[in-house]
């Protein structure tokens, strides 16, 4: 399948294509600061930057009913990027899966900031082919346009996870969580507060972000709207970050970082780190992990060359020319080469990489694209994001070992 590529105007309209997503948050705070500005960040007319008049309601008493509801949202707000409709819902859609041979158990899983549940897709069918029922939620200000991540608040996140745990509790007396990113920190302060967690499924859990930078979006939100402005073409995911959606993932940090402080987790859980993730601060995680994530049966995947020595560890090289992977990144965990979106031929890729501009323009022309993590360059080669997992069906050999009830 031919990768898509942008235009060359649509290149040139792109803003900061070099910056880090996080990381940009210390330019705008010291131009903010050195320069005085006291006012609203500039208008923007871009119909992907505007904020609809309200967030969706997410405490219906069915799922189903929340999946109907949100689609209708969706319909009535997203900014769409092609002439399927339909189809752009459904990718960005809360959803649940059925199994055919019910094993008694139920897992809830919840994405990361500016994503969509497609972020899912691959891993929930593995587990609803296991038995179990999987139901997939679509966080506030999620999945419509880049502008409704102005909306939301922490409280919208943190009872939208509360809800729909409590929700699936109703049917299931115990139930399994799993996040990526954000949805990592969401789900595991949940887990700390409620005994009827099964175990967490955390992939590239957002507990300490790499930059220090983040813990004044809150303050910078107050004088402008966006950390980062791009060019909104992917159907599957933001490109562009509101500072509100930035703040409300540090307050998420901060929450769970507390609770770990006060808390052990001692239930069987998974633990997905990139060595090379330029989001969140992997070396934090495997402590937290270490310390806090207690039971013997927990393990931790560690993706990269460097992994810290350990019995519950298991460590992958990134290093893989076979797929034209230079090192791993922080969303490069979650799918199967074989996704038509996100695989190694799929149809995106995110050459937006924190590269020059040079190589940005040529990994939109050339067919001979390298893989790795945000910001990482290596002479001769151009380099896209890294968005599938060499180590998908080992991962989910680790995910059934993990979740496996005891005999």
């Amino acid at each position: 399948m031919k990768k898509s590529r942008l235009s060359k105007s649509v290149m040139r309209e792109a803003r900061s294509r070099h910056k880090r997503k996080l990381v940009a948050l210390v330019f705008y705070i010291s131009v903010f600061i050195t320069a005085g500005v006291f006012g609203c960040s500039t208008k923007n007319t871009d119909p992907a930057y505007l904020k609809a008049q309200a967030l969706p309601a997410y405490q219906q008493a069915s799922f189903e009913q929340y999946i109907q509801d949100t689609q209708q949202w969706l319909a009535d707000n997203r900014v769409f990027k092609s002439n399927n409709h339909q189809q752009e819902i459904l990718l960005n859609s809360p959803f649940e899966l059925i199994p055919n041979t019910p094993n008694g158990q139920a897992v809830l899983l919840v994405h990361g900031l500016g994503d969509s549940p497609y972020s899912f897709h691959d891993i929930a069918a593995h587990l609803v082919e296991q038995g179990y029922l999987v139901r997939a939620v679509l966080l506030p200000g999620h999945g419509s346009k880049a502008g409704d991540l102005l909306l939301p608040s922490f409280a919208d996140w943190e009872n939208l996870v509360s809800h729909h745990a409590q929700l699936l509790l109703n049917d299931y007396p115990n139930i399994w969580l799993g996040g990526y990113s954000t949805g990592a920190n969401l789900v595991t302060s949940y887990a700390l507060n409620d005994e009827r967690v099964s175990g967490l499924l955390l992939f590239s859990p957002a507990f300490q972000p790499k930059s220090g930078a983040v813990k004044y979006a809150r303050f910078a939100s107050y004088f402008m709207d966006w950390a980062d402005q791009d060019p909104e073409n992917n159907v599957l995911r933001y490109n562009s970050l509101p500072m509100n959606g930035a703040a409300v993932y540090y307050q998420t940090s901060k929450v769970v970082q507390d609770e770990l402080k006060m808390h052990a987790f001692n239930k069987p859980s998974l633990l997905v780190l990139s060595e090379t993730d330029s989001v969140v601060d992997t070396q934090a995680a495997y402590q937290t992990f270490e310390h806090r994530f207690t039971n013997e049966n927990s393990r931790l995947i560690w993706q990269g060359e460097h992994p810290p020595q350990g019995k519950r560890v298991l460590s992958q090289t990134m290093v893989l020319p076979d797929y034209r992977v230079s090192n791993g990144s922080h969303m490069g965990m979650l799918f199967s080469p074989n996704n038509p979106y996100y695989g190694q031929e799929g149809s995106i890729t995110i050459c937006d990489n924190g590269q020059r501009e040079v190589d940005f323009e040529n990994c939109e022309l050339r067919d001979t694209v390298w893989y790795s993590a945000y910001g990482y360059q290596e002479p001769g080669k151009i380099h896209a994001r890294l968005t599938f997992n060499p180590y998908f069906s080992q991962l989910m050999q680790s995910i059934d070992l993990v979740m496996k009830p005891k005999s």
